[in-house]
């Protein structure tokens, strides 16, 4: 049986960004997943604050030069490289000079958070789709932590549907205590429609484009969904078992790689 392949999309990684819950676990899980015998990538966005001569980053000639439209406009994708040590992970960055070169993630000194975040999560999401076409590495497993990772679910089923490259691949969507203030623009809807979405598709965000919303938007998608910090909001939790989507409540530090290896395991149809 061939070696299983997992794709890790995140927000944040540690030592490259503070520690929190998604950091640390996007810096251990992967890393343990390879452990465990799978095939990994992991991705994430090259915000201005990652030193890019200190973590050793270079340019990926070859994967970088596309550009993306989003609402009539060009962004140009690059593609930067680092590896991990001692892990001896490699992680991918995806960077745009418009979106990713400012010294904060989502939100200005003054706490003022980016008015393009959502253009910004759009970009991120169909970047890495497009580089992974590139690569010509299709995943078995799509795991997605933070909520700028949240439309990934939704790209997978339908912008990406007619990709045949893509029609076994599962999406899983983890849930933290990473909630925005303000909502998304009010086009948000109209420009993931503009991708390929219908109405349908993103009635959840369409009128209120807020953090909730665009979690049950996730969830709606994913093939699995994981609670990734200790609370999860009544209403997610109720959506979740609303849609009867198979679900991993929290998990402790000591056993969580293997439990989301056998959750993995679980949606692909394999007991490896």
């Amino acid at each position: 049986m061939s070696t299983k392949k997992v794709l890790f999309i995140t927000q944040e990684i540690a030592p490259y960004l503070p520690d929190s819950e998604i950091a640390l676990t996007s810096r251990h899980l992967p890393q343990g997943i390879q452990d465990q015998g799978r095939e990994i990538r992991t991705f994430m966005p090259r915000y201005g604050c990652i030193n890019e001569r200190r973590n050793q980053l270079h340019e990926v000639i070859r994967l970088s030069g596309l550009n993306l439209i989003i609402d009539d406009t060009d962004h140009p994708l690059i593609i930067k490289v680092a590896t991990l040590q001692p892990a001896r992970m490699q992680v991918y960055f995806i960077d745009n000079e418009d979106f990713f070169h400012r010294k904060n993630i989502v939100a200005d000194d003054e706490g003022a958070e980016y008015e393009d975040n959502d253009e910004r999560a759009i970009f991120f999401v169909r970047g890495v789709f497009e580089t992974i076409k590139k690569l010509r590495w299709i995943p078995d497993v799509i795991h997605c932590h933070g909520w700028l990772t949240a439309l990934t679910p939704l790209y997978l089923k339908r912008i990406y549907r007619d990709e045949l490259c893509f029609s076994d691949t599962k999406v899983v969507y983890s849930i933290y205590d990473d909630s925005f203030k303000n909502p998304l623009r009010k086009e948000f809807a109209k420009k993931l429609m503009q991708d390929g979405a219908t109405h349908k598709d993103v009635h959840h965000v369409a009128k209120q484009p807020d953090h909730l919303a665009l979690t049950k938007l996730a969830v709606q998608f994913a093939d699995g969904v994981i609670q990734g910090a200790p609370q999860l909001d009544d209403d997610v939790q109720q959506f979740i078992t609303q849609l009867e989507k198979p679900f991993l409540p929290y998990q402790s530090r000591d056993v969580y790689i293997k439990n989301y290896n056998d959750f993995y395991n679980s949606l692909i149809g394999t007991n490896e």
